[in-house]
């Protein structure tokens, strides 16, 4: 090597500057941590108001059935809000959106455990005998019911390395959550039917109509484009 020529030294990757072009996208996302944590605290609330009322003595004169419902109305919310992100993406282009998806399916499958268990422990017993006896009187139970299954293998295939294991299969899998969304909009009409009381189901159901016709529209739309491309 001549004394005109200066080594160079290779920086280790883990203190090299980002590629210029990446540094936007990186600088972009910034904002998804802070907000995930935000997000996954605040998902905790409506566990911590059941805690503070029944520490509170506010839970009313039947505890179990304000528990219940609370819970059940909140897997409900928690569906909406998972069925919402892929709208939102689309339509305001913010593509980290999609990061919050697997985090908001989770509380909506942790709410409606917690609904489940409610029911099958703190009311029923595990009494078998009194389970069957209600379905038999209130078979909204059991749409209820097919909908927490499907949430089960949703959640039990959510993890990164059952998506890569499943491949194109789990894609295909968790378009069941279209079937738990409307399973669980038809378990809270009937169950509020009986008391005539459907202000909330008609809200919710509208609000599910809408997330799930909106993709109804994608899918048409998408399917004439590649119709009109193979002309």
């Amino acid at each position: 090597m001549s004394s005109s020529e200066t080594p160079t030294v290779t920086e280790p990757a883990s203190r090299r500057p980002p590629p210029a072009a990446k540094r936007p996208a990186a600088a972009g996302t910034r904002w998804v941590v802070p907000v995930k944590i935000a997000v996954f605290v605040a998902a905790w609330y409506p566990l911590a108001r059941i805690v503070l009322f029944g520490l509170t003595d506010r839970l009313g004169a039947n505890p179990i059935e304000f528990i219940t419902r609370s819970t059940g109305l909140w897997t409900l919310v928690f569906l909406c809000i998972t069925l919402a992100v892929t709208p939102l993406r689309r339509l305001t282009g913010v593509t980290a959106l999609a990061r919050f998806r697997r985090m908001l399916g989770l509380y909506a499958f942790f709410y409606a455990t917690l609904h489940f268990t409610t029911y099958l422990w703190f009311d029923k017993w595990f009494d078998v005998a009194a389970i069957l006896k209600d379905i038999g009187k209130r078979p909204f139970i059991m749409v209820g019911f097919a909908a927490f299954v499907l949430l089960i293998a949703l959640a039990a295939t959510s993890p990164r390395a059952m998506v890569r294991k499943l491949g194109r299969r789990w894609q295909t899998l968790h378009r069941a959550i279209y079937a738990i969304g409307v399973l669980a909009i038809l378990h809270f009409w009937w169950m509020k039917s009986g008391k005539h009381d459907l202000l909330l189901p008609k809200i919710y159901g509208a609000i599910m109509l809408a997330l799930l016709g909106w993709r109804l529209l994608v899918w048409l739309r998408e399917r004439v484009a590649l119709g009109v491309a193979k002309r």
